[in-house]
């Protein structure tokens, strides 16, 4: 069923998807594409495992189709199965101790760091925390969410998400003050 672009607006791309039409889908994957993308390529830093994570997640998503109940509630799920899928694989196949973080890696906030070095730093030292920890920055930080939203994200008490937060600042912070960077 072929569709103008007019007619697959945002609120409709949902519907559309539910009711079998492909293009619906397709939006969605358009819309929300950039947000699954980014928590990987974050967490990992390797854009082809990013895209891998993308790809099994827009699958998982339209086997799970018809549980999604809204845009909200369709863009809460692409983030905590992002999440938990990047913390899944890395705990399969020790990713974490393998970050490559590639010269093509541009996050969507880089204008707004002015010391590139500390920028590429601060990234390496981010994907060298460990699974839990590394999911709440993103999440945090990344995605601009609260606490609140991380807890429930990821099914875990907003403390839990606090002591996380906290041990996560608290071991960057120490890290690039062991190496004299900057003090967060």
């Amino acid at each position: 069923m072929k569709m103008s672009a007019a007619a697959l607006t945002v609120g409709s791309s949902l519907d559309r998807a539910k009711a079998g039409y492909k293009e619906g889908f397709e939006a969605i994957v358009r819309q929300h594409g950039g947000l699954v993308f980014s928590i990987g390529l974050h967490f990992f830093g390797s854009s082809a495992l990013a895209e891998e994570i993308a790809q099994d997640i827009f699958l998982e998503l339209h086997r799970n189709l018809h549980k999604i109940e809204s845009e909200a509630h369709l863009t809460s799920w692409l983030r905590r199965s992002t999440a938990n899928r990047c913390i899944d694989t890395s705990r399969k196949s020790s990713y974490r101790s393998e970050v490559p973080l590639s010269d093509t890696f541009h996050p969507a906030t880089a204008g707004a760091y002015s010391d590139p070095l500390l920028q590429e730093t601060l990234r390496k030292q981010v994907a060298a925390l460990p699974e839990w920890q590394r999911a709440v920055v993103i999440l945090r930080y990344q995605e601009d969410l609260d606490t609140e939203e991380i807890s429930r994200l990821l099914n875990i008490p907003v403390n839990t998400v606090k002591s996380r937060l906290h041990r996560a600042m608290e071991t960057l912070r120490g890290r690039l003050e062991h190496k004299k960077v900057v003090k967060i």
